[in-house]
């Protein structure tokens, strides 16, 4: 049995193995919750790994209940109990974050792999800090946030830029359309320092960035989206952002299947990758001229 790497994972393979036993002795959550003293609001949290058991004690009663014997098993689940009640690096974020995203960052910072496709803006991973800064000042008075709120978010996000950077880096593969580099954030200068900083980034080995033309006659999805792939056990998840703000996070099968197909249709229709630099070149002198004649 695998064991997955950060706590937001942990939590989740453990309540997929939970699950799993109960429903292969076709218990009803509600019965199992009632015979060890939990609420079934308790063990459904619990088994979707929102939260976990925070006494170990209540773990070995659950697994003796489904009559689990193999100290193998049993060990190594409460080790992956103990290691999932650790606290993430992001969680003094998290009065900042929607709720779906912060469920996102954890499982983003355990990731092997990452692949999204980015309609509007240039994707947050490769975001330069001013960048950053000022779209989420340019929705302050819109959304009502404060200046901590925007402090904590930049900080975040550049926190999570770490994930490319660091030593064993993870995998990313990115789409953005046109628009999302045509879209002007703070002005030529911040616009200079970002298209410099996403060619910084394609440029490495584990990064790919692709374009999709505005003049594509292509596939193109209108709602942005991530997958994330976990590794054994846990697989893909996919997260779509949602009206509102909010960001959804699913691994049921269908949805990743159709998400994969988007993006394998976006990337057929994207320009090659080796072509991201000539034409993020392009757009910037583009930008540049209107920048000179306003």
């Amino acid at each position: 049995m695998a064991a997955p790497k950060g706590p937001t994972s942990r939590r989740i393979h453990m309540g997929k193995v939970l699950t799993k036993m109960r429903e292969d002795l076709n218990l009803r959550r509600e019965d199992v919750a009632a015979a060890l003293g939990f609420s079934p609001e308790k063990l459904w949290r619990v088994e979707k790994g929102k939260t976990s058991l925070p006494n170990p004690k209540d773990l070995t009663n659950l697994l003796a209940h489904y009559g689990q014997e193999d100290l193998e098993v049993v060990d190594n689940l409460l080790i992956i109990h103990r290691e999932s009640l650790q606290e993430g690096w992001w969680i003094p974020y998290t009065p900042h974050l929607t709720k779906g995203m912060r469920e996102y960052v954890g499982m983003e910072s355990d990731a092997l792999s990452i692949s999204a496709w980015q309609p509007s803006l240039v994707f947050g991973l490769l975001q330069t800090e001013e960048y950053t800064r000022e779209l989420l000042q340019s929705a302050k008075a819109v959304d009502e946030t404060t200046t901590e709120f925007i402090d904590a978010n930049v900080e975040l996000r550049m926190s999570r830029k770490a994930l490319i950077t660091r030593d064993e880096p993870r995998d990313l593969w990115v789409i953005m359309s046109e628009d999302a580099l045509r879209s002007t954030i703070g002005g030529w200068e911040v616009m200079t320092a970002q298209y410099e900083e996403i060619m910084r980034l394609a440029a490495l080995d584990h990064v790919t960035v692709q374009i999709l033309p505005a003049a594509s006659t292509g596939y193109r999805a209108s709602q942005n989206f991530a997958l994330l792939d976990m590794g054994d056990p846990l697989g893909k998840i996919v997260q779509a952002d949602q009206p509102g703000g909010q960001a959804s996070i699913t691994d049921k099968k269908p949805d990743v299947g159709k998400y994969s197909r988007r993006f394998e249709a976006l990337r057929a229709a994207a320009l090659a990758p080796n072509e991201t630099p000539s034409f993020i070149e392009e757009v910037q002198r583009d930008l540049k001229r209107k920048s000179d004649t306003s």
